[in-house]
Order: C-alpha cells, then structure tokens, then sequence
C-alpha cells in the first residue's frame, strides 16, 4: 500500500512538477507566435496543436523518469493505468485556443493525486513567467511569494470569472443565465480568460473574487483547485461538497467569504 506522501516528500513532488510543467511553458514560448498546424477534436471547437502534443510528451517524460510506476491521467493520452495510488493529472496547454489566437494567456498544469485529494500542484505561465504553486497543507505561492485570496466580503464589491464549456446548447445558456444573476446582483464586473487554470489561480492570488465553470475535465483545475484552497479559499461542486480532482466537476471557486452567495445564484439557475 502506498502512503500519503509526507511533508519532506511533498516538496520535492512539488520540486518536480513545477519543473514539469516550465518545461512544458518553454516549449509553448518556443511556438508562441508561429503559424502552427491546428485541428479539432470531439466538437469543432475544441482544439489541440503539436504544442499540446509535445509539450505533454515532454511532461510526461520527466514524470515517469522520476516515477515510473504512478498513473498518468493527461488531456491528449487520457488515463495510463499503473496501478498506483498516486496519478500525476496534466493539462499540457490549458488555453490552446488563446494561444493559437496570439493572446498571452494560457499555461501548463501539472498535479498529483492521492486517492481523491490532491497532494501538489503547479501551474506556469510562461508568456508572464508566473509559477503557482502548492503543497497540501503548506500553503500557497506565486514564484517566491506566498499568495492569499482577496478579503473581499461583498458580491457587489466582487470581479467573477467564468468559462465556457465547448457545448454551445444548455451549457451556454445556463451559463449566460448565470452571468445574468451575477450582473443582477451588481458584482462589480465578469472576466472570461479562456484558461481555467490559470483561473483558479487569479482567484488563489486574490486578483479575482470568484470563479464558476460548467463541466470542467481533471488536467483544467486539480492543480489550481488546490492553489485556491492552500490560499485560503474554497473550491466546491454546485452543490458545495468537495470535488473529485480525478472527474468532471461543475467548479465553483472563491475567496469563501462569497461563496454560499455564488452557490445561490448558480443554483438558482439549476432549479
């Protein structure tokens, strides 16, 4: 049986995957701005590129280097089964779109999983040279800096972010009924930034209030979710019970002082 990883242990898990996932962002800087090869996948809206390709190739290299018995659980391979109690959940390029489209903000995501909770994550921005970062139970960082969320108390005193699920039917316009409530409730403003990690982790910084997405697979939000969590902030289903990092969720984020006011209004719109 495979034990929880200890303090110690933890940190140099968390040494390796934020040494995974810069790696990867240095092969998304390379390709950054050159005309790529693009196709879709699943729905037409739904991207992936060579730099998803290589940069999970180069992730899941220096993973399995290091540990080569623990599962892989990443958005182009999907799930490599070692029958270990500890899955390495990665998001190779979180934001395919934004890149393709020459806009700076996407990232690589990289987590490990024990059983249902998430022992470390990192997430890179390599355009900004960001690193988030967090070990369970010690805290939350950003580069050298330790982060916290925002003290923020009132919704209307509040900046939201949001995502859109690739299906344009019901999800879309649940989600923009959503959006509606929250305007409604006079928060003081909704950004969309079209990476759900790099999401998370704007509310785990205290640079956004909240975050809610319909629908989100693993490799988008087991390394943020914990980064909000280890800042200080609450990560739930609708329903506010714990997430899963290893299934699809509804994500819903914040800073906790707002979240039973956000589950209200999310959950007005379910009914």
């Amino acid at each position: 049986m495979v034990l929880i990883p200890e303090d110690r242990e933890r940190q140099e898990l968390l040494s390796l995957a934020k040494k995974a996932a810069k790696e990867g962002g240095e092969i998304h800087r390379r390709y950054y701005h050159q005309d790529i090869p693009v196709q879709t996948k699943g729905v037409s809206f739904d991207l992936v590129s060579v730099v998803d390709t290589e940069s999970e190739k180069c992730i899941l290299d220096i993973i399995q280097k290091h540990y080569p018995a623990h599962n892989l659980l990443s958005e182009e391979r999907g799930i490599i089964q070692k029958g270990s109690e500890l899955t390495w959940v990665i998001d190779p390029l979180d934001g395919t779109t934004n890149f393709i489209f020459g806009i700076p903000l996407f990232c690589s995501s990289v987590a490990l999983v024990y059983g249902n909770q998430t022992v470390v994550g990192a997430v890179y921005d390599a355009v900004h040279d960001e690193m988030f970062s967090a070990v369970a139970g010690q805290g939350a960082w950003l580069n050298d800096q330790r982060i916290s969320v925002s003290s923020v108390g009132l919704l209307e005193e509040s900046m939201m972010i949001t995502g859109f699920f690739y299906d344009r039917s019901e999800a879309m316009i649940k989600n923009l009924e959503s959006m509606k409530h929250f305007f409604e409730a006079s928060v003081r403003g909704i950004r969309r930034f079209g990476s759900a990690a790099l999401d998370l982790c704007y509310v785990a910084s205290g640079r956004a209030t909240g975050f809610w997405e319909f629908r989100l697979n693993p490799w988008d939000f087991a390394a943020g979710a914990l980064i909000v969590q280890e800042a200080g902030g609450t990560v739930s289903n609708l329903r506010g019970e714990n997430i899963d990092p290893t299934k699809q969720s509804y994500i819903v984020a914040s800073n906790g002082r707002i979240h039973p006011e956000v589950l209200s209004i999310l959950q007005m719109v379910e009914k």
